[in-house]
């Protein structure tokens, strides 16, 4: 007679190798030409006290906002520019907009050129942003599609301890299939800041969601490694056959969304260049106390951005070098996980090991909101201890899924 662990694994193995060689509908990018466009952060005047004792000039204020738009109207014919948009962000007290720099002439020259204006705080080209994983469509054996978490992360005694119930996750990613079988219900806010096209269903941001919280118990499927959270799905990138990409804006928008709406965890499986107006909001979820996780890239000087970031989770899919800095190793290969359609599929990439981090810091804070992170690893650059880590954060007696003996703690930088 066949066990119930072999019949869910051999049913599992069975709907993923019906799905793997099936390709993505290829789904558009923005229609702007982002590679011409520059971000101007306009300064907000300081508040004035009204009679009433509120203070005012904030974005709440028609009046002051229209002031500030004359003002990017006025800089962008100063400079030769186009003003194409705007969007308001009080928390770090700026009004950014878009404006595209000519044919011929240099972004990074243009931005330049505008940040020694008196009423600019400061400008920035915007740029591009990769995901840090792909679909893995070469193994079709029926028993190798397991969830990787469930045997080196101990899923099931995780899920004694904590299911990650009442935290919020939020997905900065590509869209997400919220119509997943795996994923009703799971998804709170489903959103798109790609200016220019409408919100639908793509690979990589659905492969992150259903790591992080896909149902569990519900006879389909995967476990999520925190299915008792709930996601923010904001769109902030676009899928173009097997790549997905984002730019400054979009990713500004979705990750001040994030700030504003208090997110427990922001998670970022991508990786890019620096950009300042990122670093802005990045500070400001840090000093709120909410954990950034994001995927490492070997490629690029520290792991890239926003991985390099003081205080953001720096997250890789294989044993990363101490001389790297502070990066943790988290399963990422050969992952089973939610494809758009109700389907599901294996993944390969630092873009879900971050996701599986996500989960984990789900599960700590599900009591313990505004504690620190603290990760515990096998050695550093080790892989992660989950139960220890997880046994610790709860204040647990003791941690009968894994082994705490080698484990080395750090907080998240």
């Amino acid at each position: 007679m066949i066990s119930g662990r072999l019949w869910w694994l051999l049913t599992l193995a069975l709907a993923l190798f019906s799905v793997l060689s099936l390709a993505p509908a290829e789904a558009e990018g923005p229609a702007a030409p982002t590679s011409r466009q520059i971000l101007v952060m306009v300064r907000e005047a300081p508040d004035h006290y009204r009679a009433t004792g509120a203070y005012g000039g904030g974005y709440g204020d028609e009046l002051g906002r229209s002031a500030r738009q004359r003002t990017a109207h006025g800089i962008a014919r100063k400079y030769g520019l186009t003003l194409v948009e705007d969007w308001p962000m009080p928390l770090i007290g700026v009004d950014c907009f878009v404006m595209l720099v000519p044919d011929g002439r240099s972004t990074v020259a243009a931005a330049a050129q505008v940040s020694h204006d008196s009423d600019v705080s400061w400008a920035e080209p915007i740029e591009l942003y990769t995901s840090r994983g792909a679909p893995d469509s070469s193994h079709n054996d029926p028993l190798y599609a397991t969830e990787p978490a469930a045997r080196q992360w101990h899923l099931s005694d995780l899920h004694h301890l904590a299911s990650g119930r009442g935290t919020r996750v939020a997905v900065i990613d590509s869209g997400i299939d919220a119509e997943h079988p795996d994923l009703v219900g799971q998804v709170l806010v489903n959103r798109n800041f790609v200016s220019g096209k409408p919100l639908v269903a793509e690979q990589h941001g659905t492969a992150v969601a259903g790591i992080i919280a896909a149902k569990a118990d519900n006879r389909l499927g995967i476990v999520g490694i925190a299915p008792g959270a709930r996601l923010l799905g904001l769109r902030a990138c676009w899928q173009g056959g097997a790549s997905t990409s984002c730019d400054t804006l979009s990713l500004a928008k979705a990750l001040y969304f994030a700030v504003e709406n208090h997110a427990d965890v922001i998670n970022l499986s991508l990786s890019g260049p620096d950009a300042r107006l990122l670093r802005e909001i990045l500070s400001i979820a840090y000093a709120r106390g909410e954990a950034v996780v994001a995927a490492f890239d070997p490629n690029l000087p520290g792991g890239g951005f926003p991985a390099s970031v003081r205080g953001v989770i720096a997250v890789s899919d294989t044993p990363v070098a101490a001389s790297r800095g502070e990066v943790y190793f988290a399963p990422g290969r050969d992952v089973p996980t939610t494809e758009p359609g109700g389907r599901w599929f294996l993944v390969n990439g630092s873009s879900f090991a971050a996701a599986h981090v996500s989960g984990l810091v789900a599960l700590m804070r599900e009591r313990r909101r505004s504690a620190p992170v603290m990760l515990v690893a096998e050695a550093r650059g080790g892989m992660i201890d989950a139960c220890a880590t997880l046994a610790r954060a709860l204040g647990a007696c003791e941690c009968a899924c894994g082994s705490s003996r080698s484990a080395v703690a750090g907080g998240h930088r």
